[in-house]
């Protein structure tokens, strides 16, 4: 009995702290209806030790349905791996790819000159990523972290140069969104920079 009673009790607390991230944002003290971003990133930062790169067009980031709203989600990893929620009054500006997407463009283009889908070029290296996953993690109560983890694919007239996947996780300041906010542009940074070392060390030319 005594066990049952304690499985029990753990039950309830886990759905006691779901309920809580469910409904962050709602007292008094929160904002309503918080929009967050990935905030502004360095420019100076992020050219830093970074050797100039040639042109390369880089698509708009893409992502499974789940991540192509607003919605901001966290997992409970330490009560069950598999399950997700979102918060309820906490979303991003915009879904998390195109989030993703100026802060690729915005980083890269501190190293060299950025195309578009919609520039008309063809002979330039073609940078297409993924995003797999964006999430806020919680290990435990009052521990998370942000996850970022994105597929990345390098072509060049029709042929794959090279296709890497890459993945970051960094701490959050406190268990809510707004930590998570944090943690996951820190981890969005992690990866970008992971890429631009990356794409760094491929052999791209202007033609092939």
């Amino acid at each position: 009995m005594a066990i049952f009673d304690i499985k029990r009790a753990a039950a309830a607390f886990a759905l006691a702290w779901i309920t809580m991230l469910a409904g962050c944002g709602s007292t008094s003290t929160a904002t309503p209806d918080a929009r967050y971003d990935l905030g502004a990133i360095s420019t100076a930062n992020a050219a830093a030790n970074a050797a100039p790169m040639p042109p390369v067009k880089v698509l708009a980031v893409s992502a499974p349905r789940n991540l192509e709203t607003d919605a901001f989600a966290y997992r409970l990893s330490y009560v069950d791996a598999q399950r997700t929620g979102n918060y309820s009054t906490s979303h991003w500006t915009m879904p998390p790819a195109q989030l993703l997407t100026q802060r690729l463009r915005e980083a890269l283009a501190a190293r060299g000159p950025i195309l578009s889908g919609a520039d008309p070029v063809r002979a330039v290296p073609l940078l297409e990523v993924e995003l797999t996953g964006f999430e806020q993690v919680f290990d435990a109560p009052e521990q998370s972290r942000g996850l970022v983890s994105v597929r990345a694919t390098l072509t060049q007239q029709g042929r794959v140069l090279s296709q890497r996947s890459f993945a970051a996780s960094a701490p959050a300041s406190s268990a809510d969104a707004s930590g998570g906010a944090r943690a996951l542009a820190a981890a969005s940074d992690d990866v970008i920079a992971q890429i631009s070392a990356w794409l760094a060390a491929q052999p791209l030319s202007a033609s092939r």
